[in-house]
């Protein structure tokens, strides 16, 4: 078990690396307006879970396997990349969101609401090669076993992710209620989400590995 020191130096960093607006933050603030405060925080509980599977491949190995061999990580990004742009497709295709204070907040399964969250998270290559090039930095063999190091600072990960990634889930939410949209723009929130999908998958695409 990592030591204070160790865990509050790491959670400083995480905070300022969760803070900074990404892919993760934009995701989930498109569904907390399209969808209301219950989809945003089950979509973070999706990419939270996402987080911990990258953070126990990096201690099995399997992280390093995509950062050294190109095949493996051209492979997961194009598969992430297929993946958004089908969640854009699907986005468009959906029937259009009521954008206004009585609107239903489970217009999406919950099972698809957090399997977006937590596909999006996996099929992400960063993250992985993220995980990898953090975690090792705070985790000393004589503080334990690695794997359990590695899960208690997914956990820090995580927990900071929640504070910071909940006030945003909570003003997406207060946004939303605030809206009303006429008849024409009922599906306004469709193309935003539709639009943030397909973004992330040309970010994704156009990204350096490194």
């Amino acid at each position: 078990m990592p030591d204070f020191s160790t865990l509050a130096l790491f959670a400083a960093a995480s905070l300022v690396l969760t803070a900074t607006p990404g892919p993760d933050m934009l995701l989930i603030a498109s569904r907390s307006v399209s969808q209301g405060q219950g989809a945003g925080f089950l979509t973070y509980a999706g990419i939270a879970l996402g987080t911990y599977c990258h953070a126990l491949a990096a201690a099995l190995g399997l992280s390093q396997l995509i950062a050294t061999v190109p095949v493996a990580y051209e492979i997961v990004r194009w598969a992430g990349c297929a993946y958004l742009l089908y969640l854009a497709w699907k986005t468009l295709r959906s029937q259009a969101i009521d954008f206004s204070p009585s609107s239903s907040l489970k217009r999406l399964s919950l099972r698809r609401i957090f399997g977006e969250g937590l596909l999006t998270n996996l099929l992400n290559p960063k993250m992985a090669l993220f995980v990898l090039a953090l975690f090792p930095q705070f985790i000393r063999p004589e503080n334990g076993a690695m794997i359990v190091q590695t899960l208690v600072l997914a956990t820090v990960l995580n927990g900071i992710g929640f504070l910071v990634n909940g006030a945003v889930i909570l003003l997406g939410g207060q946004l939303r209620t605030r809206l009303s949209a006429p008849a024409r723009f009922k599906r306004l929130p469709q193309y935003l989400l539709a639009t943030v999908f397909a973004g992330l998958a040309c970010r994704l695409a156009l990204g350096a590995r490194n």
